[in-house]
């Protein structure tokens, strides 16, 4: 009752698995910022949708840009202050 009866093939388990290929995620570009965004929801960065502020945003979220920059100059305020203690 539970059992198969007969071994699946090769080709018929392709076929049936040639469904579970993953999809491309289709994104949008946001109006007010321009960042790419899912569609159907609220921008990250600016919180807008539809043209409408729907979120405000405490902090904005960074770019992997804006933390190396960040990152940068921590380094650099670093050695300054090694630099002031010798």
């Amino acid at each position: 009752m539970g059992v198969p009866t007969q071994k699946r093939t090769k080709s018929s388990a392709k076929r049936r698995a040639s469904h579970f290929a993953l999809k491309k995620t289709s994104l949008n570009k946001c109006p007010k910022c321009g960042k790419p965004v899912l569609p159907h929801r609220a921008c990250e960065f600016c919180g807008t949708y539809k043209g409408n502020q729907v979120i405000t945003l405490k902090n904005k979220k960074k770019t992997s840009k804006q933390k190396a920059q960040e990152r940068k100059e921590e380094a650099k305020t670093k050695t300054a202050k090694k630099e002031t203690k010798k």
